[in-house]
């Protein structure tokens, strides 16, 4: 055989062994995380790491109740196990694991969006201009959005909602309006307290909740996490950042998820708000009834609460701008 003949038959040789070998199988693709430090008024804004330690409200779709707005140090899980660290990077996981494997994961790179907020729950955002991030949590019922987005459009205010998996799937049309014009959050999936739940069932939660927004939405959530009933101790605190996610908790609940039959009225809802005005302060409201009276007391308050903060010198950002 000539030179010529021999280079030619190990060539292809060459080419035939690529080819038997495969490809490397694809990861889960990246979702990418927009975190911009965007300088609001005359401050910018960053994160305050004040922690706060709730006691879980029983209804779901509720925050914590007034007696756990307290300050104090994180607790820390005593009855669930550390997660083991990863050391490997993420792919696609086998049939026979319980993951959610449609959702769009961040690229590697893009956690480091977290590396500040890492360990922390945000109350705040630190910043001397006097700005305020109004927050609506949607886990149950869907009877305020309609008001809710009206009063959020006809007063040209910026808003950012946490919606759980169960929301988004009981309530399309709502989740569709909501996600429309304001940025959405991940409130986890069926709304438990991960503080009870193993480590894989916290990262469960969080990820089928990331892909019900998604399919719901037709984009990906936030990087921005809140815990159910507002539980959660440096276990879940890590899980939730590991996932590439912020933690963002509040600095004021209205309270008006308690209805009229846990004595709360419009005035209270926005004489509580008002009361605890300060520079980058996060406002948690809710979405839904009471499912005892039926009321919708943060939908009612809503524009006497952006009125009240308006004639405080406030304006109102979404967490996207704020961090």
């Amino acid at each position: 055989m000539s030179g010529r003949g021999v280079t030619w038959s190990v060539a292809v040789a060459l080419v035939a062994g690529l080819a038997a070998c495969g490809s490397t199988p694809a990861g889960i693709g990246d979702r990418p995380v927009s975190a911009p430090s965007t300088a609001v008024g005359s401050g910018t804004v960053t994160p305050t790491p004040t922690p706060l330690s709730p006691t879980p409200s029983p209804a779901r779709g509720s925050a914590t109740p007034s007696s756990a707005s307290t300050s104090g140090p994180v607790p820390q899980a005593t009855t669930t196990p550390t997660p083991t660290p990863r050391t490997t990077p993420r792919v696609s996981p086998a049939p026979s694991t319980t993951w959610v494997r449609s959702v769009v994961r961040p690229a590697p790179d893009a956690c480091a969006v977290t590396a500040k907020y890492r360990g922390k729950d945000l109350e705040a955002v630190t910043t001397t201009a006097k700005v305020a991030v109004l927050t609506f949590d949607g886990g149950a019922s869907s009877t305020g959005v309609t008001s809710i987005l009206s009063t959020l459009v006809t007063t040209k205010t910026a808003a950012t909602f946490f919606l759980t998996g169960d929301f988004t799937r009981d309530h399309r049309a709502a989740t569709a309006s909501i996600a429309a014009a304001h940025p959405v959050g991940n409130h986890s999936n069926t709304h438990p307290d991960l503080t009870t739940l193993p480590s894989t069932g916290v990262v469960d939660q969080i990820r089928k909740g990331a892909a019900a927004i998604q399919a719901g939405t037709g984009r990906p959530p936030g990087p921005w996490f809140r815990f159910p009933f507002g539980a959660r101790d440096a276990r879940t605190i890590g899980l939730v950042n590991d996932e590439c996610y912020v933690a963002v908790r509040w600095t004021v609940d209205s309270l008006g998820w308690k209805g009229t039959s846990g004595g709360m009225t419009v005035a209270k809802v926005r004489d509580r708000v008002l009361a605890a005005a300060r520079p980058g302060m996060v406002v948690l409201m809710h979405v839904g009834a009471n499912p005892d009276d039926g009321t919708t007391l943060d939908a009612a308050a809503l524009p006497a609460v952006i009125a009240g903060l308006r004639a405080k010198g406030y304006s109102f950002v979404t967490l996207q701008q704020a961090l």
